[in-house]
Parts: C-alpha cells; structure tokens; sequence
C-alpha cells in the first residue's frame, strides 16, 4: 500500500511540473522558405550565379544548333566530323560548367543557410528568454498548432535586418 500511495505522489508530483513546462515550436523549413533573411539570401545567390547560368544556357544553345546542322544532313565528310568533334567538345563543357556551377551554388548555399540558421537560433533564444519558455523544439512527429511559435519568429526576423 505504501508503495502505492509513493508511486501515485510521484506521479502527481511530476504532472504538477508538467503542467508547468512552457513548449514551443519552430517549423524550421517554413522559417528557411518564408523568413526576409531567407528570400534575401536565396536573391542574391540568384544574382551572383547568373551570369554563370546564361553561360551554361549560351553552350546549350551551340550545341543544339550544331546538332540541328549535323541532323539536316548534306554536309561534306571533313565538315561532319569536325562539327561532330565540336559538338563533343561543347559537351564536355557543358558537363563541366554545369558541374562547377552547381558545386559552387551548393557551397554558396550552404554558407547562407548557415549563416541563417545562427540568426533563426538566436531570434528563438530572444523570444525563448522573454516568454519564459522551457523547451522549444525544431523538429516533432506531431505538433498541437497551439505551441507553434513560428510566426513569432519570422516576425522577429523582418524586424531585425
């Protein structure tokens, strides 16, 4: 029996400091999709990669067009190989500028998202301490959309620049 009366107090006991707990949560793909800091970084990485993309499209544009001049056929021996050679070769550059650009573009975002993610912390730690929450998390199976603090966040981040 008192080992019945000790385990319900203990139950009792920590519901008590249950009911306590203040949780939040921070949906972090929204705030990565939605956040000013996130669009901000996501144009300028549009710009500082275009000139490389309009590089990649003028190849392209080459190739296709030597493609379409070997396809129509009527061409002397001398001239098809050649254009053939061509065409592998702005292949090859193709492949090569395209894998470049996207290993460049990775990095670049992952120096962006980093820096982000510091500025997503800190803006949750700021409304953390001045809401007195115990635990927020970033990641859940299920959430209740009451403890969603996501949009206090995204307002904190538009706030600061």
């Amino acid at each position: 029996m008192k080992k019945l009366l000790l385990g319900l107090m203990l139950c009792l006991t920590s519901m008590v400091g249950l009911a306590e707990t203040k949780i939040g949560f921070v949906d972090t793909e929204r705030i990565l999709r939605e956040s000013a800091p996130a669009v901000r970084a996501a144009k300028k990485l549009e710009r500082e990669f275009d000139n490389r993309r309009n590089e990649l499209q003028k190849v392209t544009t080459q190739g296709k067009a030597l493609q379409a001049q070997l396809d129509k056929g009527g061409l002397p021996d001398d001239d098809r190989k050649a254009k053939e050679r061509e065409l592998v070769r702005l292949n090859q550059d193709f492949q090569r500028i395209q894998r470049e650009l996207n290993e460049d573009l990775n990095t670049r975002r992952n120096e962006e998202l980093a820096g982000l993610q510091e500025r997503v912390n800190n803006a949750i730690q700021q409304i953390a301490s001045a809401e007195k929450y115990d635990l927020i998390l970033q990641e859940a199976a299920y959430r209740n959309p009451k403890i969603d603090i996501t949009d206090k966040v995204l307002k904190l981040l538009s706030d600061s620049k």
